[in-house]
C-alpha cells in the first residue's frame, strides 16, 4: 500500500536520523500540524467518528460534573467567606467544546451566581482546534478564555495560581508514550522503536532512550522473575509531566483526571503482555498500530497510580481514586435529590446514565482520580 504525505515524512526521518522512539512516531501521527489526526480530523467522537466518549453519549456526562464542580465551589465559598469570589475552571484538551459547553449551560441555568463569577479557562495549543472551541462557545465567550500551555501568561506567585477545579477528560491516555518490553534474561527493560520496510513501518528494538530510562518500572525480585520475556509496557513522561505542572498551577482546589486507566498492579498482569497501546477506526480495533499515521487514534491506558504518587509529592490530598461508576452514581443520587436535578429522568437520560455507569459500558473502563489542595 502507498504510504499517505504524513507516512512519507516520518520515513523521511527515520531514513535520516534511524530508528525513532514509538513517543516521536505518536506525536506526529496524533499532532503534526498539517497532518496529524488532532489536527485534521474534525469530528473525531461519537456516531461519525472512530470512538465513543462520555462526552458524545449525552449532556448528561457534563451536567452531572457541574453538578459536582459546583458543590465543591460552593463548599470553598463557605470555607473562604472572606476571599476573592472568583473562581477558575481550568479544561485541558477541551476537544471540539462540546464538555465546556454542556458545564457553562448547567451551571448559568442552575447555578447563576457562581457562574458570574467563574472564569473558565481552556488549554488548547492547536490553533485549529482552538477555532473549533471558540465556534462552539461563542454564547459564553465572556466567560471563556483559552491558554496556550498550562502556566500561560502567568507569573509564579500565589496570586497568578488556580482557585477552583483543574481537569482533563480524556486527554492523557492520547499523550506521546515510549513502549518497552521486558528481557527476562538479562532483567532489563529495552524500549521498541519504529523502523522502516519497504512501503511500512516495522517494530525494532532499541536502547532505553533517557526519558524512557527515567520511567522504566522498578520491579520488585519476585516480580522480575516471573515476568515473561517480551513483556510491554508503556510509560508516559509528557502525561506525568503534565500532571505535576498541573498541581504545581493549583494554588486551592481540586485536579482531576478522567481517562481509560488503570493501577500499577493491574498494569503487570499476564493478560497484559501485549501492554494497553491501541489504535482506533470506525468504532473499531485497528489491526496494525503503525499503518497510515495520521488516520487512526492511538491511545494507551493512563497510570493513575504515577499521577497518585506525584501529586502526592506536590503536596496534594488523594480524595478519590476509582471507576467513572462509583465517581458518577454518588453525584447522581445527590442531584436527585436536589433542587437541581439534571433533567427529568426520562427513559432515554435512564439509558444514558446506564452507559455511562454500567461496567460493561464506560463505567469500569474509566478511572476517576481527585486530589485537592486545601
Amino acid at each position: 500500500m502507498r504510504m499517505n504525505a504524513l507516512a512519507e515524512i516520518i520515513r523521511s526521518r527515520i531514513e535520516r536520523d534511524g530508528i525513532i522512539s514509538f513517543a516521536r512516531f505518536m506525536e506526529l501521527a496524533l499532532y503534526h500540524p498539517r497532518h496529524g489526526y488532532y489536527e485534521t480530523t474534525a469530528s473525531f467522537i461519537g456516531k461519525t467518528g472512530d470512538f465513543f466518549t462520555s462526552v458524545s453519549v449525552s449532556a448528561l456526562f457534563g451536567e452531572l460534573l457541574a453538578f459536582q464542580f459546583a458543590r465543591w465551589m460552593e463548599a470553598d465559598q463557605q470555607a473562604t467567606p472572606r476571599t476573592s469570589a472568583a473562581f477558575q475552571l481550568v479544561e485541558a484538551g477541551a476537544h471540539d467544546g462540546h464538555l465546556a459547553a454542556d458545564i457553562l449551560t448547567w451551571l448559568q441555568q442552575h447555578r447563576p451566581a457562581l457562574f458570574n463569577v467563574l472564569d473558565y479557562w481552556i488549554v488548547e495549543p492547536s490553533e485549529r482546534r482552538r477555532a473549533r472551541q471558540e465556534e462552539k462557545l461563542d454564547e459564553f465567550a465572556p466567560r471563556v478564555r483559552w491558554l496556550s500551555e498550562m502556566s500561560g501568561p502567568h507569573t509564579n506567585s500565589e496570586s497568578a495560581k488556580v482557585r477552583g477545579i483543574i481537569f482533563a477528560n480524556e486527554l492523557l491516555d492520547a499523550m506521546p508514550l515510549h513502549r518497552l518490553g521486558w528481557d527476562a534474561s538479562n532483567h532489563a527493560w529495552f524500549e521498541w522503536g519504529i523502523g522502516v520496510e519497504g512501503n511500512g513501518f516495522v517494530w525494532r528494538r532499541m536502547p532505553l532512550s533517557s526519558e524512557a530510562e527515567s520511567m522504566a518500572p522498578q520491579l520488585s525480585v519476585e516480580l522480575g522473575a516471573v515476568l515473561p520475556d517480551g513483556f510491554i509496557t508503556e510509560v508516559c513522561p509528557l502525561a506525568n509531566r503534565w500532571w505535576r505542572n498541573a498541581a504545581r498551577w493549583l494554588r486551592r482546589g481540586r485536579l482531576l483526571a478522567i481517562d481509560y486507566g488503570l493501577t500499577e498492579e493491574e498494569l503487570f498482569v499476564p493478560h497484559r503482555a501485549q501492554g494497553t497501546l491501541r489504535a482506533y477506526s470506525r468504532h473499531h480495533l485497528a489491526n496494525d498500530l503503525l499503518a497510515q499515521p495520521g488516520k487512526q487514534d492511538l491511545t494507551a491506558h493512563v497510570n493513575f497510580s504515577a499521577l497518585q504518587k506525584i501529586g502526592e509529592r506536590m503536596g496534594l490530598k488523594t480524595e478519590d481514586l476509582s471507576t467513572q461508576s462509583l465517581f458518577l452514581v454518588p453525584i447522581f443520587a445527590l442531584a436527585q435529590k436536589g433542587d437541581a436535578e439534571p433533567g427529568e429522568l426520562t427513559p432515554e437520560r435512564a439509558r444514558q446514565f446506564q452507559t455511562l455507569t454500567h461496567p460493561e459500558h464506560l463505567g469500569r473502563s474509566f478511572r476517576v482520580l481527585v486530589q485537592r489542595r486545601d
